[in-house]
């Protein structure tokens, strides 16, 4: 069973990381790093799915999604609850939605406009 910090006990991203601690982060963030499984990840935004909606719902075959959440759950970024032998998925905790937000947010932001020559910002704010 994995133990969920209270929001009290989260560490400020202003503090530095030390090895094992970024070493953790970085393997965590390998759930982002696969098309697939970002499909499945904003597939369960809405709540919990059994393996064949996520796999309709995300264009894939149900073994190659079941493939890809082994390695979500491995990765804790989702869990799972059996119902005799079907399998229901939802993401790990509420920080996933954040989480997915925020890459999504970046992602828009990586496709702006390049910045001005003019030293405006890539909204085509000028900067005084």
């Amino acid at each position: 069973m994995v133990v969920v910090p209270h929001p009290s006990e989260h560490r400020s991203a202003t503090e530095p990381v030390d090895v094992a601690e970024s070493d953790r982060l970085a393997e965590a963030m390998t759930a982002f790093t696969a098309g697939s499984r970002l499909r499945l990840l904003f597939a369960l935004v809405d709540g919990e799915l059994p393996v064949e909606g996520l796999a309709e719902r995300c264009a894939m075959t149900a073994t190659a999604a079941s493939q890809q959440l082994r390695v979500l759950r491995q990765l804790h970024a989702v869990a799972v609850r059996r119902e005799g032998r079907r399998a229901y998925y939802r993401l790990f905790d509420h920080h996933m939605v954040d989480l997915l937000t925020a890459v999504r947010h970046h992602g828009e932001h990586r496709t702006l406009p390049a910045p001005a020559a003019d030293g405006g910002d890539r909204l085509g704010h000028a900067h005084a």
